[in-house]
């Protein structure tokens, strides 16, 4: 049996991992297709090392640009690649580009398609994620969840409940499995004993305008104020400083250290060990309520609403003195205290793989 699984950016390889690892421990052929979508060594290649992936077997190299462009490209990439593999089954994670991407064309080619983390929903149709996690919930013949909301958001779409099976969630495999390895490493930058915000700032709503933008280097420069903050710039959030003339405010800002995208260990070491982590991402409000590490989300919605309701995770407004209260808080010992939500326990790929060979046997 052949199954072909798909990665383009780099929350995809922590999802893939325990899904690749789990098919081959059952004499699976496990395929995997890096579309390039994600390209710069640190958002990509230091993850197949570190998660101690193979080499993919088919690289598109298919680079940035527009939504259209990219999706484009995978696209025709692709297509080639499912001609030569003929596998039984595409699996694809996630709600990148590639994804809905590569999930088009599989369903196009009606070789039967999985896909892992379905029906998650923010309710926020101006997310491009949001638009590629409809579109391929609707085109998937077999959908994993990760959590009952996305029970609840499936059901409520008419998506057939015989399609769809609640698996748990594999980024929480990936980190369980990883931890203990990433707790050995040196953090990536020294802030001594002292407690650290860890800061990830990269989606468009709050990076790609200037006054979004200016108030995000305003929250960091409160963060300072009362504690040290961690921000490793992913690239486009880095370009957009640029641009709008503030990178150099936040280098001259007291107790600031900006560093480059981690690899997924230096990075789940920076998490664990964080005293707060603010963010905008979707995955770092999952790894955070496994990890048991308060997080703030600047954002209106989420995706994943289990996080909120069961987890460390808090949505705010992008808005100074809303994170200044949360992180004053959280400081103060009045943080959320969160419970890691059901099936969030190391096994979501063994039983992704198990259902995954019998469904495609028949």
């Amino acid at each position: 049996m052949t199954i072909l699984s798909v990665v383009g950016a780099r929350p995809n390889f922590m999802k893939v991992g325990p899904v690749h690892e789990a098919l081959v421990a059952r004499g699976a052929r496990s395929v995997v297709v890096h579309t390039g979508q994600h390209y710069d060594e640190r958002m990509s290649g230091v993850f197949f090392r570190d998660l101690g992936l193979p080499e993919p077997e088919h690289y598109l190299g298919v680079g940035g640009g527009s939504h259209a462009e990219q999706t484009a490209r995978v696209m025709l990439a692709f297509e080639s690649v499912l001609q030569e593999v003929a596998p039984q089954a595409v699996v694809v994670v996630g709600d990148v580009n590639s994804t809905l991407a590569t999930a088009l064309v599989a369903a196009k080619r009606h070789v039967p398609l999985a896909h892992v983390e379905a029906g998650l929903r923010s309710g926020d149709r101006e997310m491009p994620e949001e638009q590629n996690r409809i579109c391929v919930d609707h085109l998937a013949d077999r959908l994993y969840v990760t959590e009952q909301s996305g029970l609840d958001n499936l059901a409520r779409e008419g998506i057939d409940e015989a399609r769809v099976a609640f698996v748990g969630n594999v980024m929480i495999d990936t980190l369980l499995k990883h931890r203990p390895a990433a707790r050995q490493r040196p953090l990536a930058v020294d802030v001594g004993e002292a407690p650290y915000a860890l800061v990830t700032m990269h989606r468009p709503r709050n990076v790609d305008r200037a006054e979004p933008l200016a108030e995000v280097v305003r929250i960091v420069e409160a963060l300072a104020e009362r504690l040290r903050v961690v921000l490793p710039l992913h690239p486009r959030t880095r370009q957009r400083l640029e641009a709008n003339g503030l990178l150099a405010r936040l280098k001259a800002a007291s107790g600031v250290h900006l560093i480059a995208p981690q690899g997924y260990l230096d990075f789940l070491a920076l998490m664990d060990r964080a005293a707060v982590v603010v963010t905008d991402s979707g995955g770092i409000q999952e790894e955070t309520t496994a990890l048991g590490v308060p997080c703030l989300t600047l954002r209106p919605s989420t995706e994943r609403p289990s996080t909120v309701e069961i987890g460390t995770n808090t949505l705010l407004p992008l808005a100074e003195a809303e994170v200044a209260r949360g992180v004053d808080a959280i400081l103060a010992g009045e943080g959320k205290v969160g419970e890691v939500p059901p099936l969030w326990d190391g096994h979501a790929g063994a039983r992704i793989a198990d259902d995954l060979m019998m469904w495609c046997k028949g």
